[in-house]
């Protein structure tokens, strides 16, 4: 039997009826990556050697009578991940030699669960973009065409999973950098509540590694199943042991109901700023019409809907205030020139960023506050609505664009050209207020491309969307190999 694109629940399963061994799963992995990973080139640090070691070791514990929830299950790591002795880069040139001496806080949760690691996974040069590319590592195919993006910045872990290169995935997702890769690879994602899962280790190789809290971004799963979602984030939610962990545990209210018809959702479709594709918008439907069959409470509009807006601006000034935030002194007084000379008029998302890229701390206190009240909007939405459906980006995936000028890169939307980073408010949605969001896929494009939406939940309440996702992948199905199977063996395109 082939196991490549078995669930992790049922890897599980199969493991604990002796079905077969962590070695062989682990040694039919490792073998598939060596023959297909050529053409996808998600994985770009392998560790081959310690995945069977560990392996070894998984098969020897449960012979034992031990049972974690992960034990002897292959998994990839996003590279961006401290792993002890494996190089960590963010694939910058500078830190490609850089080997960390400590895992991360969610690499060892994932070895004290029993996970075998096959290794990392492809970024784009410091986790900056919505592709996975870089000077170290080379460029990350989709594993669907490869002449189109997986995404980013996990995408190499989306692409792993959809190539069956391990049952799950860990990523990070500051603007969308775990739900793009999920909708262009047609795998699933969740963005954890801001803070439940803590992130030490996760950070650029020029900084240590201590416990901070970061502002918008998370760590989280990815899969192949709505249901290993939940596996996964539950190895990975909590706080630093270093820190709050002292005092405090983790304690998830269950999901608010457990039967499709007992769901109330909010649908949106259309963005102020930017058009939803053809594509999306067809998939955001098919969710919405599959919730009306199963007997949800649908709507389409809400008085209580945050400004949507508002929102978008408010997330691109904390978003490009944070990316800028330790630029030389130098860089910084030249964006503060060219943020000078924009018109009082231009109130575009391009100009937004660029007066972001300079806040002062007034500035972002301000905004932070301003945040608090979107914050309260949503908590008044959630008292009506259980979940918002809405795009994870307005397109399926795109073509490999290279240009090193972010700006000056344009995005197509059925035939029209938009700002490249426009395509972010959508992602922003759930991640300036730090809602849970769950990437589930929506079917394919007629290209034959997959295409997703995302699942936001109230604040903390991660398990309402994800058990909205498992019923949406009982009635709309999920995941699919079949293309991937057939495309992972052909060469990449030039």
């Amino acid at each position: 039997m082939e196991w490549s694109f078995q669930t992790a629940e049922e890897l599980a399963a199969a493991l604990r009826a002796s079905e077969v061994t962590s070695a062989e799963l682990t040694d039919e992995a490792i073998d598939r990556i060596e023959r297909d990973d050529k053409a996808i080139n998600a994985i770009c640090v392998p560790d081959f050697d310690r995945a069977r070691a560990a392996a070894r070791s998984a098969d020897l514990a449960r012979a034992r009578g031990e049972d974690r929830p992960l034990l002897g299950i292959p998994v990839t790591v996003k590279e961006s991940y401290n792993i002890a002795g494996l190089p960590t880069t963010w694939g910058m040139p500078l830190h490609r030699n850089y080997v960390p001496a400590e895992d991360a806080v969610q690499v060892a949760r994932l070895k004290s669960a029993g996970a075998v690691v096959l290794g990392k996974t492809n970024v784009p040069l410091g986790l900056q973009d919505v592709q996975s590319f870089n000077e170290i590592y080379g460029t990350t195919n989709n594993p669907w065409d490869h002449g189109r993006t997986p995404g980013g910045s996990s995408g190499g872990s989306a692409a792993a999973l959809a190539s069956g290169f391990g049952a799950l995935s860990i990523g990070s997702d500051i603007a969308g950098s775990l739900r793009t890769p999920a909708q262009f690879c047609g795998v699933y994602a969740h963005k954890p509540t801001l803070g439940l899962a803590a992130t030490r280790g996760m950070v650029p190789p020029s900084e240590p590694a201590l416990p901070v809290d970061l502002d918008l971004a998370v760590v989280g799963p990815m899969a192949r199943a709505a249901r290993d979602l939940t596996l996964l984030l539950d190895v990975m939610a909590g706080p630093d042991l270093l820190t709050s962990g002292v005092a405090h545990h983790v304690t998830l209210p269950p999901a608010r109901h457990e039967r499709l018809r007992d769901f109330r959702v909010l649908v949106l479709e259309e963005h102020p700023l930017i058009p939803t594709g053809s594509a999306v918008r067809a998939g955001v439907n098919r969710v919405a019409d599959a919730l009306v069959d199963g007997g949800a409470r649908v709507e389409r509009n809400s008085p209580l809907l945050p400004d949507l807006t508002k929102a978008a601006t408010l997330y691109t000034q904390l978003l490009f205030s944070c990316s800028v935030a330790r630029s030389p002194v130098e860089a910084y007084e030249q964006l503060r020139n060219r943020a000078a000379g924009l018109s009082a008029h231009d109130q575009s998302l391009d100009a937004v960023r660029l007066r972001g890229m300079v806040f002062s701390h007034r500035d972002w206190i301000e905004a932070n506050n301003r945040r608090e009240l979107h914050r309260h909007g949503w908590r008044q939405l959630f008292a009506e609505f259980d979940a918002v459906v809405c795009p994870i980006t307005p397109t399926p995936a795109f073509p490999h664009d290279h240009n090193p000028d972010l700006l000056e890169r344009r995005i197509d939307i059925d035939g029209v050209a938009y700002p490249y980073l426009d395509q972010l408010v959508w992602a922003g949605l759930a991640t300036m207020p730090g809602l849970p969001a769950t990437g589930i896929p929506a079917g394919r494009s007629p290209e034959g491309l997959p295409v997703g939406v995302q699942l936001i939940g109230p604040m903390f309440e991660d398990r309402t969307p994800l058990r909205l996702a498992e019923l949406l992948e009982q009635k709309i199905g999920g995941f699919q190999a079949a293309a991937t199977l057939t495309r992972a063996t052909e060469p990449a395109e030039a």
